[in-house]
């Protein structure tokens, strides 16, 4: 027994002199709900896709402003790219940087129309705390071989399942998610509960879930953690909003 408090005590006295750099580096994931996140590590604060309260995203509490290094938006659409305190956003296909993070925006369309009817939307790819991350939360249309390539084997692929005029149906994101390889994919733009909301033409993550059975499902509440060095196989968590 003292042998054990004293190497609790040896431990937390060594700590005190690592760098926080080592002492925080998971990645946290918040949901805020539709396909808004906020994503801090010990070094940045990202938020994704922040909406207005209309549409799918209609009984959700619209993200506040929120101090992060800036935004990633899949487009200037109020339920994905709403900014009215003017914070720093990256929206358009590009590549950029912002300090120590490689941003790269790949255009996708936004409907299944070649995005005749909704425009395109900017799938983007960065890396977080030695994480490659994809967000696809605007995306419908089909992918290139060129995207498909840059978007491969992501650690983290955010991408939507709910179907109708704006997202991937669940059939269509298993395709998707099966061509990327990613270890984890957190799912956004579904119906959650039994009952539906009005003006709402999204279904529940039932189809998605059947058509990925080599990957196991966790619910999470609305924070969660990944460690960078454990980081699950195959696995979708779905978020709590």
């Amino acid at each position: 027994m003292i042998s054990k408090i004293k190497a609790i005590f040896f431990f937390i006295l060594f700590s005190s002199f690592l760098p926080t750099s080592l002492l925080a580096r998971n990645l946290l994931i918040k949901s805020l709900g539709h396909s808004s996140f906020l994503i801090n590590s010990s070094e940045k604060s990202i938020l994704i896709n922040p909406f207005k309260a209309i549409g799918c995203a209609s009984n959700l509490k619209e993200p506040k402003e929120l101090k992060v290094d800036f935004i990633l938006a899949s487009s200037r659409l109020l339920d994905e790219g709403y900014n009215p305190h003017d914070q720093l956003m990256f929206v358009e296909p590009g590549i950029y940087q912002f300090e120590d993070i490689l941003l790269n925006g790949i255009s996708v369309p936004h409907d299944r129309l070649d995005g005749r009817r909704f425009g395109m939307a900017t799938v983007w790819s960065w890396e977080q705390n030695n994480l490659k991350i994809v967000h696809m939360g605007g995306a419908a249309g089909d992918i290139d071989i060129n995207s498909q390539i840059i978007l491969s084997r992501p650690d983290i692929l955010f991408i939507s399942i709910g179907g109708g005029l704006k997202s991937y149906d669940g059939q269509e994101a298993a395709r998707i998610v099966k061509i990327l390889k990613p270890n984890v994919v957190i799912p956004v733009h579904f119906e959650r509960g039994k009952k539906k909301k009005k003006d709402c033409d999204f279904s529940n993550a039932d189809l998605f879930i059947e058509n990925m059975k080599d990957f196991k499902v966790k619910y999470v509440g609305k924070d969660f953690q990944i460690k960078p060095k454990r980081i699950d196989q195959n696995i979708i968590y779905i978020f709590n909003d």
